[in-house]
């Protein structure tokens, strides 16, 4: 019996576990399927939105593409409008050129007609012109009595006679033009060179003076008996001037290298306080030592400042030696500086030589610094001293000829005589030339008051203009017109001066009031 339930226990169990199975199954077959539908309907919605997303994509290009042609098509109608307008305005112009070709035609036609009736109206008169002169000639021939050979000479000789009257008259003509041509032009350079430059002038004196620091120390210049001043005088060449004056002892002599060196010394001496014949001699000197180094210096810098390489060593203290000599009271080394930049100006000007110009300049007075030394004039003392210190032959003729000595044969020493006389002649640079200056500056002031109407008179401008103010009372605009044109007149007639003088008369009317 046991058994029996035992066995339908196991088959229950069998087939509960049977149809337990079964029913896992079709579940689990049902999950499957749910899930697969979902994958599907998933799937389904994956594939549409990327469908709707490549539509969009798709579309967006589609709209770009659209755009880009539509920019590249409005791109080419715009090119296709300008080429447009180029061939319209090349077709405007064409017809232009075309319109005024046919109008040219018709001038050329019309003048080629008139030309051509000119022509053989020409013709026509040479012929009756020709026809004439036979009648002439024959009828000449009969009056004369002449043969045509005759005839023929005669009126060449008197033709060759009046050619000759003419080619005279028009080279007289042409003298005189090309004269205030290159006269103006002369003018005008040196004008020009010397506004360029200008020099300042210090007039030289025969005398120095010393500053002591007390009364005291001119008993001791003097020393026992005079002893020191003795021995200084007759170091130095100098005289030494010892008077009332406080503070200043004064050192005199014509020489104004000996008496550079004596102010030098008696500084050194005066500085030391050791004052005695020996210290005396030791120093002068030293001092005569140190004046060649700075009359080598002097001579290097004027050289430097002139703008003049390459000269000899013995040139150039030569030159500095001119810093200590004067020419009628202007210094000969400032002198040569101005007149080597005048010459150089003026050179360059005409299209010479600016350096060469410079250095005949420079040189041309350096026989000042010798003339004590050798006979003769310094032109001839510096020719032989440029030449001996191996100068050219423009700079050595520039030295010789520059007082117009001898015959000219380079044009440098022409303007080295030009310069020369500017630098000499300038107001201010020598005490002659000081005073014709201010003499004439009162003559064209005297001359301009001298007119009726005229209150007063400034001579400006280094003599070359005046101005004048004339009373507004006494003098209408008219007869300040008439003043002004006879003083130039006066000036033209009494005086005698270089280039222009510019007159300008001035009328004033002034009105005062007084408020109260």
């Amino acid at each position: 019996m046991d058994t029996v339930f035992t066995v339908i226990v196991v088959a229950v169990v069998a087939i509960l576990t049977f149809v337990g199975t079964k029913l896992l199954d079709r579940l689990r077959r049902k999950d499957v399927e749910s899930e697969a539908r979902e994958i599907l309907s998933r799937a389904d919605r994956e594939s549409s939105n990327r469908r709707k997303e490549a539509e969009l994509e798709i579309k967006e290009m589609s709209i770009q593409q659209k755009a880009e042609g539509e920019r590249e098509l409005s791109k080419l109608r715009q090119e296709l409008h300008e080429r447009e307008r180029l061939l319209d305005k090349r077709q405007d112009a064409a017809e232009q050129q075309f319109d005024q070709l046919r109008r040219q035609e018709k001038m050329v036609e019309t003048t080629q007609r008139k030309l051509t009736e000119r022509i053989e109206d020409t013709n026509r008169r040479n012929e009756e012109l020709t026809n004439l002169l036979d009648l002439e000639r024959q009828t000449l021939h009969s009056i004369s009595g002449l043969t045509r050979d005759e005839a023929t000479k005669r009126l060449m000789e008197m033709l060759e006679r009046e050619l000759q009257h003419e080619a005279g008259a028009v080279i007289m003509k042409h003298e005189r033009k090309m004269a205030e041509i290159t006269d103006a032009k002369s003018r005008e350079i040196l004008l020009t060179c010397i506004q360029r430059y200008a020099a300042k002038h210090t007039a030289e004196t025969t005398t120095s003076t010393v500053d002591i620091p007390s009364d005291e120390m001119k008993g001791r210049i003097i020393g026992r008996e005079g002893r020191n001043i003795r021995a200084f005088e007759k170091a130095t060449g100098v005289d030494v001037i010892i008077d009332d004056t406080p503070g200043v002892v004064i050192v005199s002599g014509f020489d104004t290298v000996r008496r550079e060196i004596a102010r030098m010394a008696l500084n050194k001496l005066i500085a030391d306080g050791r004052i005695h014949p020996a210290r005396i001699e030791e120093l002068v000197a030293e001092t005569q030592t140190e004046m060649e180094a700075h009359i080598q210096k002097r001579g290097e810098e004027a050289a430097q400042e002139a703008d003049v390489p390459g000269l000899h060593p013995k040139v150039i203290h030569l030159l500095g030696r001119l810093r200590f000599r004067t020419s009628y009271s202007q210094n000969v080394l400032r002198h040569s500086i101005e007149v080597a930049f005048l010459t150089g100006l003026m050179a360059e000007e005409m299209g010479l030589d600016g350096r060469l110009a410079r250095r005949c300049g420079l040189l041309h007075d350096i026989g000042k610094a010798a003339d004590h030394e050798a006979e003769g004039g310094h032109p001839k003392i510096g020719a032989e001293l440029l030449k001996r210190y191996g100068e050219g032959p423009e700079v050595v003729h520039a030295a010789l000829g520059h007082h117009d000595d001898i015959r000219v044969d380079h044009p440098y020493t022409v303007l080295v005589a030009a310069a020369d006389a500017c630098s000499a002649s300038r107001p201010g640079a020598r005490r002659e030339s000081l005073e014709r200056y201010v003499k004439r500056m009162e003559e064209l002031e005297k001359i301009a008051t001298g007119f009726d109407g005229v209150d007063q008179a400034f001579a400006i401008q280094a003599g070359r203009e005046l101005r004048v103010i004339v009373s507004s009372k006494d003098t209408t605009d008219a007869s300040a017109a008439k003043i002004c044109r006879d003083i130039a007149k006066a000036f033209e007639q009494q005086l005698t001066y270089p280039g222009e003088i510019k007159v300008t008369v001035l009328r004033e009317t002034r009105v005062t009031e007084i408020a109260k």
